[in-house]
């Protein structure tokens, strides 16, 4: 008897085998693009139908339609059962089994016997549907623009008034009521009498969990007096509210077969109705089941899309929901990991806009969102009017707190330097000129480069900031230069290279170009990488001027000795791009606290904190940070 396997453990399986590696021992797979392409192993074909996507952790064959994860290919492939496929997958991920013990085994048996019954009872909703019972729910259906083509996608059905309906049927069947009562589909009185159905005239959607699996329902009164107009299932063996969403197993299939490069939007909505129109319109969507969406909805969503977008309705409900999920995603977010907000236009929801308007608008809508960032700014300037400066002041302490209330410390000082440089906005003002040293090195590069702030300087000035907006930083060049020669040095920073460059502007086409060719190919000989680059419009000229700025870097790039051993130069590019990263961020700081001093001088000593941190990391930075002196060779042309 094998234990249950909660979704945990089955994470963590998918976590460890990338789902090209398991497949590939069965189907010939070769790289193509983001994905492997492989000969159909459902159907004889002689043209590849057959894509695996290891970041989305699925495959899906168009010859068959068929479509799944790792577990889903071994059980269609090999015919194992759901759990001899995760017995086989464990092993070779090196997981032991959870321990088996009875308590642990009764507990699934009584889960899959509920499972049965909530199965049983929602074939009997689609019947009851289509029966004379049915006839005003269908007429709904039919009202609301959903044909009758579409209901069995969707297994929608309908329960009769009857109290005891569903009951009857399924005692017949061999159910008992203390049963159903447990599956959620019976109430029994506290009074003690007899148990009677949950779900009376009404229309009914299944809740299916991420591998279609009916675990629950919901269902729409036909009566408008009724107390509920929507109700849910209690909470039971089998469902959890708090962390399943509606929609999710159709959602999964609609993002499975996106083409490449075109992956659409995970879209969460507010009702049942909502998820069908836009799923019904190809947009991937879910919905909670009629609370708010939990912390470990968005943990599920994030598996699913690295930023869902958020759409709720635009009255005053709607911007409470909006205004819950902010407060609970804030802590959670991280670099690739976020949200996006949408809201649909004339006070309208998702639904109304297919029936009135079409699939078309519907998506054209929902591609106009809105960052977190700036949603989270948003709502905080429009608590209260900022016609005060005690208010205005409350609004800096409140960005402040919301931004520092982020677990990674990276991020949480990027929304900080975001929030407070939309706060500034608000007010813009003419910011003082401050200059550092004879030669007039500047506080803030982008200051200098931007803000024109050299009108009056000296010419020694001018020239020290022409030098620099020509040239990028040394270390920022020999950092590009090195990843020219080996881009996998990127890697385990892809992200923060896709963002933020190698630290210096002038070379964000260069960074965005390398961060495209690592998630296309493997590409890694330089003259290959090169042709690459040319492809996207980066010139010769502009890579032979940025290996000749490298090398002004000197002994403070190390890792461009190429007599040194491949992981020593990873580690030490790696300790370079982190204090690169660091010193942007301090100026950026030091930029923010120049206009702070300027509204309020007891900024000051901040200000001189800052600036002192500042230009011990541009010593560092500009010094031997590896410690040793270099006369070897540099990479070869």
């Amino acid at each position: 008897m094998v234990g249950r396997f909660d979704e945990r453990f089955i994470e963590e399986i998918k976590g460890r085998l990338r789902p090209s590696d398991v497949i590939g021992k069965t189907v010939k797979l070769r790289k193509q693009g983001r994905e492997y392409v492989g000969l159909s192993p459902f159907n004889k074909e002689k043209t590849p139908s057959f894509f695996v996507n290891d970041e989305k952790g699925q495959f899906f064959d168009f010859s068959s339609g068929k479509t799944g994860d790792i577990i889903t290919f071994l059980q269609e492939t090999e015919r194992l059962s759901f759990a001899e496929a995760v017995e086989k997958l464990a092993a070779e991920a090196g997981l032991a089994l959870p321990a088996a013990d009875p308590r642990g085994a009764e507990v699934e048996k009584k889960r899959q016997g509920l499972a049965d019954w909530l199965e049983l009872a929602a074939q009997w909703f689609e019947a009851e549907l289509k029966r004379p019972v049915g006839r005003d729910a269908r007429a709904y259906l039919e009202k609301r623009g959903l044909p009758e083509k579409e209901w069995a996608r969707f297994r929608l059905g309908f329960s009769p008034s009857g109290r005891t309906a569903l009951k009857d049927y399924l005692v017949t069947k061999g159910a008992r009521p203390a049963e159903l009562v447990e599956a959620g589909l019976l109430i029994a009185p506290e009074d003690g009498g007899a148990p009677y159905d949950r779900f009376r005239d009404r229309i009914i959607f299944p809740i299916l969990d991420a591998r279609g699996r009916v675990v629950s329902f919901g269902g729409r009164a036909m009566d408008p007096n009724a107390r509920a107009k929507y109700l849910n299932g209690p909470e039971t063996v089998v469902f959890h509210k708090g962390n399943n969403l509606y929609g999710l197993s159709e959602a999964r299939k609609i993002l499975a077969a996106a083409p490449t490069g075109d992956e659409p939007p995970l879209v969460v909505v507010e009702g049942y109705m909502d998820v069908i129109a836009c799923q019904r319109a190809g947009i991937p969507s879910v919905a909670p089941m009629g609370t708010a969406l939990t912390e470990e909805q968005m943990e599920v969503l994030w598996r699913h899309h690295p930023e869902p977008t958020l759409c709720f309705d635009g009255d005053r409900a709607g911007r409470q929901a909006a205004g819950r999920a902010i407060d609970r995603a804030l802590p959670l977010l991280k670099p690739g990991k976020s949200f996006k907000f949408a809201l649909v236009e004339g006070g309208k929801d998702p639904d109304d806009v297919l029936r009135e308007q079409g699939p078309a608008a519907l998506k054209s809508q929902l591609e106009k969102t809105t960052p977190f960032a700036e949603a989270l700014f948003v709502r905080e300037r429009d608590l209260e009017p900022l016609d005060t400066p005690e208010r205005r002041t409350a609004l800096k302490v409140r960005l402040r707190k919301l931004a520092a209330t982020i677990a990674d410390p990276d991020l949480a000082q990027a929304y900080k330097e975001d929030l407070l440089g939309r706060f500034e906005q608000l007010w813009p003002t003419q910011q003082p000129v401050y200059t550092v040293g004879a030669a007039g090195r500047e506080l803030s590069r982008h200051r200098w480069a931007k803000k024109g702030a050299l009108a009056g300087a000296s010419p020694e000035t001018k020239q020290a900031a022409q030098d620099l907006k020509a040239s990028p930083r040394p270390l920022a060049a020999a950092l590009a230069v090195a990843a020219l020669h080996d881009p996998s040095l990127i890697d385990n920073s892809i992200e923060l290279v896709g963002a933020r460059g190698f630290g210096d502007e002038r070379l964000d086409a260069i960074a965005q170009a390398l961060v495209q060719i690592r998630y296309e190919t493997d590409e890694a000989e330089f003259d290959g990488v090169v042709r690459r680059l040319r492809s996207r419009g980066v010139s010769q000229e502009l890579i032979a001027k940025l290996e000749r700025d490298a090398r002004r870097a000197g002994v403070s790039a190390p890792f461009l000795d190429a007599t040194a051993a491949r992981d020593r130069v990873r580690a030490l590019w790696s300790q370079a791009f982190e204090l690169l990263m660091k010193l942007e961020a301090l100026e950026r700081a030091v930029a923010s606290a120049v206009g702070d001093m300027a509204r309020d001088p007891s900024a000051a000593a901040a200000l001189i904190n800052l600036k002192a941190e500042r230009d011990h990391l541009r010593k560092l930075v500009n010094s031997d940070w590896a410690g040793e002196a270099h006369d070897k060779p540099v990479l070869p042309h």
